[in-house]
């Protein structure tokens, strides 16, 4: 009882906090994504990258500066790797193998921050600040800039135009998230995580034996990787480790970090585009499938058939840290899995197949509740534009969204959206299934070993991180599978956006009449909620029903 009651005063908790944060941080990335006016160290900046910050692009520059942005980001991030045991702070780490770095790059460029590797016997602290939680910082707002972008297109008439990469990449780092995370870098530290420059410590245990202990700046990186919606830990053991999450306070501090941002988006959306009440609509949807899951993994873990000593206890506490219980577990597996954070203060193996096959639905959504930092928002206004097609359908009439028709064109650029994750999971699934020695490397056989396989694409190509175990794939096969999944699960829907973003950009706004589609009202909410569910349950249903499914079943 007193479990359950402390898992339902966190979940009302956070709500509230939530709620609180959702008008004041997303009226104010949408000023910073509106103002006119640069910061003196922003133009410094400008001056020094030789950008005219009071020009805008139009989405095939756009699109350049992000990929070239992040292709100069990758192979930065893979010669700092390489090179870290001839940089200072390197504590006594080695050079990183080029497999394990070129996976590890295109993982924390991506925001998928996908490890194959453990943080603290593999990276000193300079790669660790000055690469990880670097790319930390910008993959997020490569995010959030790419979002403002399709935004501008549903705002913007009769130009070419959706914005200037390097302003908003540079607005977003310096005004949102480096305040935000110095903040609550703060706070960790106030809590009990860890913040310092030590090495590695050798002590002794109570039964006489020798461990390793390494040390680091490690609350920064804690607050910037939630907030970021990144996930990488700076230990192996991520966010159940006690240096990077010490106790339930910072448990629940966490899991509100990696929602926050996401959860507030909708109101950048609807100030941006004049109706605040289009915002309301997509975080109504957002709220209910994030509640949604949480119920139902919650359910799963207290309740599951099992013969384990745990289950005797009060539930499936097996792979769960006894700080948190099942609940905290089940709340940040939830958050973890709907947003692209990766972050996990449990292990999502160890969870019963109802639970853990909800976890990879989660991330086979799109991760569009509320999602990544603006990958998520940007996900849910595509289905959101599917949505409003179908309904089209239904009454025969051209479909309109926010004013702006939705033609061929860009049903095509939707449909492109749609398939393309989709696609880079099952492939790569498949392709590593069909090879036995990548089969292999799985510890376990039957249902349970595909889930772990679709798991692992599932999480990367949804550019989310989190991994089940019972796996091994420090291997070059799977280090460079994985690692193309990141990168064109990552780059390849946001061609579609931009090009979608400058399509709606060219076209006259047409006026609302009789016969519009509204879409702030709780039968849209509706729609766009059996379309985000039809549309994924038609496309995973086979995969899920080899795994998980077949695994509950069994």
């Amino acid at each position: 009882m007193n479990d359950t009651l402390a898992g339902w005063l966190q979940i009302i908790a956070l709500l509230g906090a939530l709620a609180l944060s959702y008008r004041p941080l997303g009226d104010y990335i949408a000023h910073v994504l509106t103002t006119a006016k640069h910061l003196r160290a922003e133009r410094v900046l400008y001056r020094l990258g030789g950008v005219n910050a009071d020009v805008d692009q139009r989405w095939p520059v756009y699109l350049r500066s992000v990929l070239a942005f992040s292709a100069v980001s990758v192979f930065f991030l893979y010669g700092f790797q390489r090179l870290q045991n001839h940089l200072l702070l390197d504590i006594g780490m080695k050079a990183v193998p080029p497999g394990t770095s070129f996976n590890t790059a295109a993982s924390f460029v991506t925001n998928t921050n996908w490890q194959s590797y453990s943080g603290e016997s593999t990276m000193g602290h300079l790669v660790q600040m000055a690469g990880l939680a670097v790319q930390n910082f910008v993959s997020a707002a490569v995010g959030i800039a790419i979002v403002a972008a399709l935004i501008r297109g549903f705002t913007r008439r009769r130009t070419d135009r959706v914005g200037n990469f390097w302003v908003d990449l540079t607005r977003i780092t310096v005004r949102v998230l480096l305040p935000l995370a110095f903040v609550f870098a703060i706070v960790l530290v106030a809590a009990g995580a860890v913040e310092n420059l030590h090495g590695i410590h050798e002590i002794s245990t109570l039964v006489g034996d020798k461990q390793s202990i390494t040390g680091g700046p490690v609350a920064s990186q804690e607050a910037i990787k939630e907030l970021g919606t990144n996930g990488g830990g700076f230990y192996n053991a991520n966010s159940a480790h006690p240096f990077e999450n010490p106790n339930a306070f910072t448990n629940w501090l966490e899991i509100y970090l990696l929602l926050v941002i996401s959860f507030s988006l909708p109101r950048t959306f609807g100030r941006m585009v004049g109706d605040n009440r289009q915002g309301y609509a997509i975080l109504a949807v957002m709220g209910l499938i994030w509640a949604a899951s949480v119920a139902l993994i919650t359910i799963n873990e207290l309740h599951s058939v099992s013969s384990s000593a745990g289950h005797a206890a009060g539930g499936m506490l097996e792979g769960k840290e006894q700080r948190f219980g099942i609940w905290a577990s089940t709340l940040f597996a939830a958050s973890t899995t709907l947003t692209s954070t990766g972050a996990v203060n449990s292990f999502h193996d160890s969870f019963s197949p109802g639970g853990g096959g909800l976890t990879i639905f989660n991330m086979m959504l799109g991760e569009i509740a509320p999602g990544g930092t603006g990958s998520g928002l940007y996900g849910i206004l595509i289905l959101a534009i599917i949505a409003v097609f179908v309904a089209g359908l239904m009454v025969g009439r051209t479909p309109e969204y926010l004013g702006k028709k939705l033609g061929g064109r860009e049903m095509k650029f939707a449909s492109l959206y749609i398939l393309t994750t989709p696609a880079i999971v099952l492939i790569g699934a498949g392709t590593a299934m069909s090879l036995k020695g990548e089969r292999a490397n799985m510890l376990n056989s039957g249902p349970h070993g595909f889930s772990e396989v679709l798991y692992a694409f599932t999480s990367a190509a949804n550019n989310n991180g989190s991994a089940f175990a019972g796996i091994t794939v420090t291997s070059d096969w799977w280090n460079t599978a994985l690692g193309l999944a990141m990168l064109f699960g990552r780059f390849l829907p946001m061609i579609f956006v931009l090009a979608l973003a400058g399509s709606l950009a060219k076209q006259q706004p047409v006026p609302v009449t009789s016969g519009t589609l509204p879409t702030h009202r709780p039968q849209f909410v509706g729609l766009l909620t059996g379309v985000i569910l039809i549309v994924v349950g038609l496309t995973y249903f086979p995969a899920l029903a080899l795994g998980p499914l077949a695994e509950g079943l069994h």
